[in-house]
């Protein structure tokens, strides 16, 4: 059995990014832990959802533990650190925010995580954060140095594959899915979605787990309402749409050795 330790921004970031692989590595009977950074008090949340009194911050927290067992994680733990808002907002500047902290401190208390389950694998975002968000630029600056700090041996950055995004935008109504009424697919250059294709190196086709990642998702109920855009399309268009996570690898990951071995698999465009 090996380790996957998993780093993510915010409640519902595990879901959406690296969901589908974390199910897969703890049915392979890996041992998957999952560290959030901060526990979303910033987020958007869905009308009426929250109980009279009740704060984001908890609802949140109890939301990503419903996600974990989904997910078949072992162990949840998070930072400590504030949610910063989106990129510009005036919360970015408050100092107990993680766009905030010191990387070399942030990246010590990951380190000591990773030495403590002598983790094989760690997952973070590429240098974009995926698509621009503080935290999620800072989950890419602290993760590289922990792994760094810990000598975690193979590390991958979770990213989106733009020019799939796009592909696959083009293909509807041309004998691709169409998109239920209403809903609309977010578009990855006005949103600078993740990166293109040949920045990629390695995918995960996650399309068996598909019903798995998308429960973990409905766990974040305070996040992801039944119209978004996640949960609105039907079974067979979201797994063709977040059948594959993406990701640009560091070091040996799919050696025998690897949590991944068997899972992940080299990426180059055709």
């Amino acid at each position: 059995m090996a380790t996957l330790v998993s780093f993510h921004a915010h409640p519902d970031d595990e879901a959406i990014g690296t969901g589908g692989t974390m199910a897969l590595a703890a049915a392979a009977g890996h041992r998957v832990v999952l560290v959030i950074a901060t526990r979303g008090e910033r987020g958007e949340i869905v009308p009426d959802v929250l109980d009279e009194g009740e704060q984001l911050s908890m609802r949140r927290t109890a939301e990503v533990y419903a996600s974990a067992e989904a997910l078949g994680v072992a162990r949840v733990e998070f930072l400590g650190y504030v949610d910063s808002g989106m990129m510009g907002e005036p919360s970015n500047d408050e100092p107990w925010t993680f766009w905030q902290a010191d990387v070399e401190s942030a990246a010590r208390r990951l380190a000591a995580l990773l030495e403590e389950e002598a983790a094989d694998a760690l997952t973070v975002y590429d240098d974009h954060g995926g698509y621009g968000h503080p935290d999620h630029i800072q989950v890419h600056r602290v993760g590289m140095r922990a792994a760094e700090l810990a000598g975690t041996p193979r590390v991958l950055e979770g990213t989106m594959n733009r020019t799939a995004i796009k592909r696959m935008a083009a293909a509807q109504g041309e004998g691709g899915f169409e998109l239920p009424e209403g809903v609309e697919a977010p578009d990855p250059d006005e949103m600078d979605l993740g990166v293109e294709e040949d920045e990629i190196t390695h995918r995960v086709d996650v399309a068996s787990v598909a019903p798995t990642k998308r429960a973990a998702l409905r766990a974040h109920r305070s996040q992801v309402a039944d119209e978004h855009f996640f949960l609105a399309l039907p079974d067979e268009a979201f797994a063709l749409a977040f059948g594959t996570e993406w990701f640009i690898g560091h070091g040996p990951v799919d050696d025998e050795a690897s949590p991944l071995h068997g899972i992940v698999e080299p990426f180059a465009p055709a």
